[in-house]
């Protein structure tokens, strides 16, 4: 999605309490997950085993929590939100973080992040602090699955 006005640092602040993006689809499969359960060494029987999840209260696997997560910057980046004035993005946390509802894998499912931006905080040589907000959607669940406030530091270009 590209934003009606170029995202730019130095307007950044003109941009808070703005709704600035939502990304395009994105769909995991459970060989995603099993992967995502191997790097990160918790590969547990809710996540990376089929039969097991048919048996719990779900109805099938879950996407790891941390897994959704880490889409963020997946999310930010192809949403076209990277200012053009800036350069060499840092992750610079997360804020308040929230696992809303369980993301059940079944044949796949499809994610997507609307975006808005919480702050902006001018930092030296025209580099800026941006906190952005995250709502996770999931495709068919009502609501958002989860919440996330993401911090990036960018250099002036």
């Amino acid at each position: 999605m590209t934003t009606a006005t170029p995202f730019l640092l130095a307007t950044a602040g003109q941009r808070i309490g703005e709704k600035i993006g939502i990304s395009p689809w994105v769909l995991i499969d459970q060989v995603q997950v099993n992967v995502f359960g191997e790097v990160t060494r918790w590969r547990t029987p809710g996540h990376c085993d089929v039969e097991h999840g048919k048996t719990t209260p779900y109805g099938g696997t879950l996407m790891h929590g941390f897994h959704a997560i880490s889409l963020i910057t997946h999310f930010y980046k192809s949403s076209e939100l990277w200012p053009e004035d800036g350069r060499d993005p840092l992750n610079y946390g997360l804020d308040k973080v929230r696992i809303l509802q369980p993301i059940v894998i079944g044949d796949g499912v499809r994610l997507r992040s609307h975006i808005s931006l919480l702050d902006a905080q001018p930092k030296t040589a025209g580099d800026m602090l941006l906190k952005t907000r995250h709502e996770i959607e999931v495709q068919g669940l009502e609501g958002s699955a989860v919440y996330a406030e993401y911090l990036t530091y960018w250099h002036a270009a």
